[in-house]
């Protein structure tokens, strides 16, 4: 596994080294840190007078998932996110015409057992593979404030071509987005809805944490194995991820090898196109509806 810092290679070129299970770490840009900027804002907003920081030794969880649960979809639906991720594609060399994004979602990681289920799920070792994501997938992570090995997010590369026994064959796109997305706030002692998960014992002591400035993005395929590494720090991590997929890619069936996903239904409906948010041709989008 190869890993390219600040690489300035052209984006056809990244996504092939993407889709062998490269890894790429891109330094802030104007762009990214306006992002960042409006995700603190809102945060620090909807906590005050609390620091949202270490809001957990002052706030009961209870309340903590009520204000997630406004905060978050503030986020994702101001229009300054959407306009943030079109010129951070730009920065990045990508072109707007041919990708399309998923709208940027607030992610957070609370120190120790304060809340780790439903609107704060700490993810267990995946591929967003085993979740309808396509193999031409690209997600992007960007930390809001700044992170250590301690609380960021951890990529195996031992699993890249490795399968793992798992249970994305119950898994379904649509039928999550009907019966399962929309409950996430109730969940708060524990996370009761079905996900896939290994079905087996894995060795995650070797991984790679990859731990970048604020409004540093890392860019992995979507068949990378990665989780979210339990945060032992005093601080509450907060970062933002979104996901791209080029549109030829798409049509061309490209991307990283499959070697145990086996869900059905596809996530591309939720993809807008860079250049203007016109959504994902229904033809692409039928092609993976299984």
């Amino acid at each position: 596994m190869n890993i390219y810092l600040g690489s300035q290679i052209p984006d056809e070129t990244r996504r092939k080294g993407l889709y062998d299970g490269s890894l790429f770490v891109h330094s802030p840009s104007s762009a990214s840190l306006e992002l960042c900027r409006l995700a603190r804002d809102l945060v620090e907003e909807a906590f005050h007078p609390h620091d949202p920081l270490t809001l957990h030794e002052t706030l009961p969880v209870e309340r903590c998932v009520e204000i997630l649960a406004a905060v978050k979809p503030r986020f994702i639906h101001h229009p300054k996110s959407k306009e943030c991720i079109q010129r951070m594609l730009a920065e990045a060399g990508c072109d707007l015409e041919q990708t399309y994004f998923d709208v940027p979602r607030l992610r957070s990681a609370f120190p120790g057992d304060y809340l780790k289920s439903g609107i704060a799920y700490a993810f267990h070792p995946h591929r967003d593979t085993w979740y309808s994501a396509p193999l031409c997938q690209i997600n992007w992570w960007i930390p809001v404030y700044p992170i250590t090995g301690d609380n960021c997010m951890a990529v195996h590369p031992n699993y890249w071509a490795a399968p793992v026994k798992n249970g994305s064959a119950s898994y379904n796109y649509r039928k999550w987005n009907l019966e399962s997305r929309q409950t996430a706030a109730a969940h708060v002692k524990a996370d009761t809805r079905v996900q896939p998960k290994p079905e087996e014992p894995m060795a995650l002591e070797t991984d790679v944490r990859l731990v970048c400035d604020v409004g540093g993005a890392y860019l992995f395929s979507a068949a990378q194995m990665h989780s979210t590494v339990p945060n032992t720090t005093n601080a509450v991590r907060y970062s933002i991820d979104f996901r791209t997929v080029s549109l030829g890619d798409v049509w061309g069936r490209l991307g990283a090898p499959n070697v145990d996903s086996a869900c059905t239904g596809t996530n591309l409906g939720d993809f807008m196109r860079a250049s203007d948010l016109e959504r994902m041709p229904e033809q692409a989008v039928a092609l993976y509806d299984t």
